[in-house]
């Protein structure tokens, strides 16, 4: 497959994208796992945001949806066709179209939706929602062949909702497949987690997420490219996240206040504090404390294997270089964990932000400024 040379509307939906790059070890995972004929009936589909474990998930369903009442046996005049080399499902293929609109009868997406009381969106899938799912893998397949269904994701059901989908991974169907997305497969019940085949999904390569970038932000510079891509860690998604909502810039001042540790420029500070606090610009608020926890984190990672982290933008190699020779790891695990705290209080008992900010880049002070 040949993407587009660009396509500055982003990439589509996992339920209509035909691609699947980076991720060709797992796809043939699921295909020996079918042309084996004893396909599991749950997956456990695990890796990071924004990787493309969705669009995998969607892919092996049109695969498997293809295959109808067909499945794997003998054809109409007895012969065996060859087992399939690729999930692949052409974009004008009929399974490809009615699942890219929502409308193929053996096919549910799980996902969190709007209360039908109040018409908001929710924030955690229910248990009527499972409930539902068990009820439709029960019936017969309208077209022969399988039922299939998608949760994306799996870390989104609540108490209830997770123990009616322990009860449906106990029990399968037959021909029903469940394929589970989760962004953090450890913390799921072990009894989830048992119940299924992990299948792993990792970091896209940092060239396919350049490639990917230049394909759907066809206006950034090389500079900026080789930034995201390497503030996505792999995660297309992340990095377009950032590239349309301004987090290399975002990025740029965290580091242009950081710059003055051990002493910061009280200026600086109360300008980035007003930035990110602005009413109304809760994502900047964030995505800059996401950066910051990051950064952070690549801050404890380096000091781990005695090697500063890559420089992303320029003048960062040289801090990273200053606060490691002069602390190493030390001070910098338990402030990264009391900062990561900061911003779930901040979340959860909705604190003022700018408090939050000022407080967290003090924190980060005091620990640079310790003599060690």
């Amino acid at each position: 497959m040949t993407p587009a040379d660009t396509d500055p509307a982003g990439p589509p939906e996992p339920r209509a994208n035909p691609e699947m790059l980076g991720h060709e070890a797992a796809e043939q995972t699921l295909l020996r796992a079918f042309n084996s004929g004893r396909l599991p009936h749950a997956w456990l589909i695990g890796g990071p945001r924004g990787v493309g474990k969705a669009t995998l998930a969607y892919r092996f369903a049109r695969f498997v949806l293809c295959q109808g009442a067909v499945g794997q046996g003998p054809g109409l005049f007895g012969d065996t066709p060859p087992p399939a080399d690729s999930l692949h499902v052409p974009a004008e293929n009929e399974v490809f179209r009615r699942v890219a609109a929502g409308g193929h009868s053996d096919l549910r997406a799980l996902e969190i939706g709007a209360d039908p009381r109040t018409g908001r969106a929710r924030r955690e899938i229910v248990v009527d929602d499972v409930r539902a799912v068990g009820h439709f893998l029960r019936m017969t397949a309208a077209e022969g062949g399988w039922r299939v269904v998608i949760v994306d994701s799996i870390d989104s059901l609540n108490r209830n909702a997770t123990n009616a989908l322990l009860k449906v991974l106990e029990e399968p169907p037959a021909r029903a497949l469940l394929l589970l997305v989760s962004h953090a497969p450890g913390g799921l019940l072990p009894t989830v987690r048992s119940r299924c085949c992990h299948l792993p999904v990792g970091p896209l390569p940092t060239e396919t997420v350049a490639g990917l970038l230049t394909r759907f932000s066809p206006g950034l510079t090389d500079e900026a490219r080789r930034a995201l891509a390497g503030l996505g860690e792999g995660s297309i998604g992340r990095a377009l996240d950032l590239a349309n909502g301004g987090g290399l810039d975002l990025y740029r001042d965290l580091l242009t206040v950081l710059e003055g540790l051990p002493r910061l420029d009280v200026a600086k500070l109360h300008a980035l504090g007003d930035r990110l606090a602005r009413s109304g610009n809760e994502t900047a608020f964030r995505t800059g404390m996401e950066l910051l926890i990051w950064w952070l984190a690549r801050l404890i990672r380096g000091a781990a294997q005695g090697t500063p982290p890559a420089e992303l933008v320029a003048g960062e190699g040289a801090l990273t270089a200053r606060l490691l020779a002069r602390h190493g790891l030390a001070p910098w695990l338990p402030l990264w964990d009391k900062i990561t705290r900061l911003f779930a209080q901040a979340d959860a008992a909705n604190l003022d932000r700018k408090q939050v900010v000022i407080t967290a880049f003090l924190e980060l002070e005091a620990a640079s400024a310790h003599s060690p």
